[in-house]
């Protein structure tokens, strides 16, 4: 028998730790899933003594077990005013197919889709791990992977939801682009794009990469290989993007399918019918927490909103904990958030939707106090019980949807 090497065991060791970790985070967020389903009310959405099949399958976990079950709608459905109602088009197909493919020996999809993410979670983990190893010592990284472990949204990691294979297939893209692996792009984004909405901003995210390649290009060589392997990738993700809007259209008859089910959405927080328009959302969203909900004057909606964006970019731009993260994941995330702002109007899924600026912890964790890093644990265990009693033990409204 061949001796292992030294790398192998490094690796081999890398992967237990994170395995131990992982472990312990999902017996927390277990504990607090408890703790919830104890203390909610008759009424929340996993109803009173909630047990943990409760959790796995609430809120937009339905719909993934709908479309596992039934597919999706030829028509879609309207309301009682002849407007289209809330539907299964909004969700795409990867997640609860595979769900259901893994559920089949348990013949139960809810199983299937807690394997999934929680074996997608820890793949996730170990992913975050080599992406950041490569920016700083073993220890920060593994400190990182412990804050993303234990976050506010890592109950998502165990859920029936697809944001833990996503953000899986994510790093993976992102590590390729690092590693400039650019083939394996060619099978990741388009598994990508039909597992949740985000491609886009991996479309946006190479062409940044591109740009900035060309423009270091004389102190880091740009064969016309790797010009042609960004190009081919980034136009496979933008057309990815766009693809299921148009199966939408295809199946349903109706060209807008897909911007009236989301809109469907949008309307329950505005009250107001109206076409998707590009950036109009975030500023809406604005005006309705600013104006309507915290009394501001008119137009303070709008210089929030600016502010905040303004804030967000000196963070990736001067932030020297950010800087020391490298180009390709400032730029990921800065692609991801002008994504969101262009896309998404600011309600209570925002911090579900924040889930894939993950690598993002990397500079949490950079800090080498054990009491900055202790007490940056603490806060995502508190923030994680705020969020599942929230969304989840209290979750009745709709401004209480994860």
């Amino acid at each position: 028998m061949r001796p292992r090497t030294d790398a192998a065991g490094v690796a081999a060791s890398a992967w237990v730790r994170i395995a131990l970790i992982y472990l312990a985070a999902r017996t927390a967020t277990t504990g607090f899933f408890l703790l919830a389903g104890a203390l909610a009310a008759p009424g929340s959405r996993v109803g009173s003594d909630g047990g943990l099949g409760a959790f796995v399958v609430a809120w937009d976990a339905q719909w993934y077990w709908l479309i596992a079950v039934a597919g999706y709608p030829a028509e879609l459905p309207l309301t009682e005013t002849g407007q289209v109602a809330e539907n299964a088009w909004a969700f795409l197909p990867v997640f609860p197919h595979v769900a259901a493919v893994v559920g089949l020996p348990f013949g139960s999809w809810p199983v299937g889709a807690f394997v999934v993410s929680l074996a997608a979670g820890y793949l996730a983990c170990v992913v975050l791990f080599a992406l950041l190893r490569e920016r700083m010592d073993a220890v920060a990284a593994t400190w990182a992977v412990v804050f993303f472990a234990a976050a506010p949204l890592s109950p998502l990691l165990q859920v029936g939801y697809a944001e833990s294979l996503f953000l899986l297939l994510l790093l993976l893209g992102i590590r390729c682009v690092v590693r400039r692996r650019y083939a394996w792009l060619f099978v990741l984004v388009p598994v990508m794009g039909f597992t949740r909405p985000g491609v886009l901003a991996f479309a946006l995210f190479l062409g940044l990469v591109g740009i900035l390649r060309f423009v270091r290009r004389r102190s880091d060589a740009l064969p016309p290989r790797e010009i042609a392997a960004i190009v081919a990738a980034g136009a496979v993700a933008s057309i990815v993007g766009f693809a299921w809007p148009v199966i939408a259209a295809l199946a349903t008859g109706s060209p807008t399918a897909y911007f009236d089910t989301e809109g469907a959405w949008r309307r329950t927080w505005t009250g107001e019918e109206a076409g998707f328009v590009p950036f109009e959302g975030w500023m809406q969203g604005a005006r309705f927490w600013v104006e309507t909900v915290w009394g501001a004057p008119p137009g303070w909606g709008v210089v929030v909103a600016v502010v905040v964006v303004a804030a967000v970019a000196a963070l990736l731009l001067f932030e020297p904990h950010v800087r020391r993260l490298g180009a390709e994941l400032r730029l990921w995330a800065a692609s991801y958030l002008i994504y969101l702002v262009a896309v998404f109007l600011p309600q209570s899924s925002i911090f579900r939707l924040l889930l894939p600026l993950s690598p993002l912890w990397g500079a949490a964790a950079l800090p080498r106090s054990l009491w900055w890093r202790g007490g940056v644990l603490v806060a995502c265990l508190i923030g994680q019980w705020w969020w599942i009693w929230n969304m989840y033990g209290q979750g009745v409204a709709f401004w209480q949807i994860p």
